[in-house]
């Protein structure tokens, strides 16, 4: 069996050095720090970008009232059920289709600038209501507030 080798390089071939570009040393410092400066000023801007987003913009939107728009004949998912006259805090109410399955009731009536008491004293919606319903009330007000009342019935 033989081997090739392949022969050691020319003593005279000298390989070729890449080409390093020098700048004086003042130059390379200046644009480092320049540089530094640059992404300093973009990131505070960027972080007080962030932070206003979520305190203004994306913040309001992920808490964004999904009932805000209801009306009579809309209907909504299903809320927790309260006997008596309990009220409690529901997060995650939505309007949906009617036909689709998470509808659990109509809204068969809306009242604007309520107050908290008014809401409490669930007279708002008794000209919604027929006789043989079993009402139920979503308001949706901030304290010190108005805000809306939704008359709803549960959906058959």
């Amino acid at each position: 069996m033989s081997e090739q080798v392949a022969p050691p390089p020319a003593p005279d071939a000298a390989t070729p050095q890449p080409a390093v570009e020098s700048s004086p040393p003042g130059q390379s410092e200046a644009k480092k720090s320049g540089a530094k400066k640059a992404l300093g000023i973009i990131g505070t801007i960027l972080v007080v970008v962030v932070i206003a987003g979520l305190k203004f913009g994306i913040g309001s939107y992920l808490n964004k009232d999904e009932t805000a728009d209801a009306k009579a004949g809309d209907c909504i998912a299903e809320l927790p059920e309260i006997t008596g006259t309990e009220q409690e805090k529901v997060d995650g109410a939505k309007v949906v289709e009617c036909t689709s399955t998470d509808a659990a009731y109509n809204v068969v009536g809306r009242v604007e600038d309520q107050t908290e008491a008014q809401a409490k004293a669930d007279t708002a919606c008794n000209q919604f209501f027929k006789e043989d319903d079993e009402g139920y009330i979503f308001s949706s007000i901030a304290p010190g507030k108005t805000g809306y009342v939704l008359c709803l019935t549960k959906k058959a």
